[in-house]
């Protein structure tokens, strides 16, 4: 096992036992929330009858009560134990998921997604990569690349079966199913597993011990928060991502109707199993190569393969080809949710990272708001999904655009007195 040669210590450290719990965590948001929206949507429009406008504009809802509730959530998380917050948050996601059988007006569908978002905002990204990003420093991009591979093992393992589970019971009979998978797959392993920090167990990040005379190691290097709101490298990063992540969202909310509808069930149901598993390859390739390059330009290589992909899936027909793009598209967009707070860690350092990056995400939220509700507008006014991707791969290629302003990291990470 060469490729992972020097990368763990000797003694396992006790943040990889957070990675691994964090990893279950993501692996059950991402299967039953994140990758699963394309599968509600499909079957709220075909089981209730809700047209895919409404659905979409659901769907948006979703994103923009998460990204509210992921600026609470990164103050909570600086002031108050994470697991309380993680915990709490999947509860109230597992209640909202048990009640999806029963929505049948528009209202309905609304209240749910603001519900379903606000507490999968307090248990998604925001609070997970914290606890990673202060566990680690030197391997924080390697850590980070093993526990986000839960956000593509969910749609591996959970979003299948959620998609058999609404295909054999319809939504009123897979609801409490859901709702359980998603308790049980959160809220166990963060309670008994995670802790807050590394100092809590009298430890350094990547593992070092303290000494009882001289104390810990200096902390590393923060920014102040009222610096970084100012910083050319936070703004150009926020709406990079906005544009970008926006994109991602929009394709992947429409990729399983997309391939239901030019082919059939079974080649949209393979296609969301192969945009996880690519997914996932694609985050353990990039943690490696992280290794190795700048994540400045692990970001422009991940936008333009997105585009790339998103501009294929415009146009392609057949199983085989649908497939191959979709393959594309998923090599890159699990690595694009982990990069954005990796560039975040690295330029402002970890200690107010939890509301950094709750604000940035914030700002991506508008973009994944109106990506699925682009897509769905697009699709009823021409009757196709190729006009829709089309505009999200421009979407996705203003991204890049504007990272280009950014600057590198290392003009933002200088020691500065806080």
């Amino acid at each position: 096992m060469q490729f992972f040669s020097g990368l763990f210590p000797s003694r396992i450290f006790y943040g990889w036992y957070v990675v691994y719990a964090i990893g279950l965590v993501m692996t059950t948001t991402a299967g039953l929330a994140f990758y699963n929206l394309p599968v509600l949507l499909d079957a709220f429009v075909a089981e209730r009858g809700f047209s895919v406008s409404v659905a979409s504009n659901a769907t948006a809802s979703f994103f923009i009560a998460a990204g509210i509730a992921g600026v609470v959530a990164g103050q909570l998380v600086d002031r108050f134990d994470p697991r309380y917050v993680i915990v709490g948050s999947a509860t109230l996601s597992s209640l909202a998921l048990l009640s999806i059988g029963v929505l049948t007006e528009a209202w309905h569908l609304f209240a749910f997604y603001i519900l379903f978002g606000l507490a999968y905002g307090g248990c998604g990204l925001v609070p997970t990569t914290t606890l990673v990003a202060r566990w680690f420093e030197r391997r924080r991009a390697f850590a980070l690349s093993i526990a986000s591979t839960g956000l593509s093992l969910g749609g591996v393992i959970f979003t299948p079966i959620s998609v058999l589970l609404i295909l054999n019971l319809g939504l009123e009979g897979a609801a409490p199913w859901i709702a359980l998978a998603f308790f049980l797959g959160v809220v166990p392993a963060t309670y008994w597993i995670v802790r807050a920090s590394p100092q809590e167990m009298g430890l350094s990040p990547d593992g070092e011990e303290h000494d009882e005379r001289t104390g810990p190691k200096p902390v590393p290097h923060h920014i102040p928060l009222a610096q970084v709101w100012r910083s050319r490298f936070f703004i150009a990063v926020a709406a990079a991502f906005l544009f970008a992540l926006g994109a991602q969202v929009g394709g992947i909310a429409h990729v399983y109707r997309l391939a239901n509808t030019r082919v059939g069930v079974e080649t949209a149901t393979t296609a969301v199993a192969l945009l996880a598993i690519a997914s996932l390859v694609g985050r353990l390739i990039v943690g490696w190569l992280l290794l190795k390059i700048s994540s400045r330009t692990m970001t422009f290589l991940l936008i333009t393969s997105q585009t790339l992909a998103l501009a294929i899936l415009a146009f392609a027909q057949g199983a085989n080809f649908i497939l191959f793009a979709v393959a594309l598209f998923g090599l890159n967009s699990g690595s694009m949710l982990m990069i954005q707070p990796l560039l975040l860690a690295e330029a402002f350092g970890v200690r107010d990272y939890g509301r950094i990056y709750s604000i940035s995400q914030l700002v991506g939220v508008f973009g994944y708001a109106l990506g699925p509700a682009v897509v769905g507008f697009l699709y009823e006014a021409s009757g196709a999904y190729t006009i829709p991707y089309l505009a999200i791969a421009a979407s996705s290629l203003l991204g890049m655009a504007i990272f280009a302003f950014a600057g590198p990291t290392k003009q933002v990470a200088l020691p500065s007195a806080a």
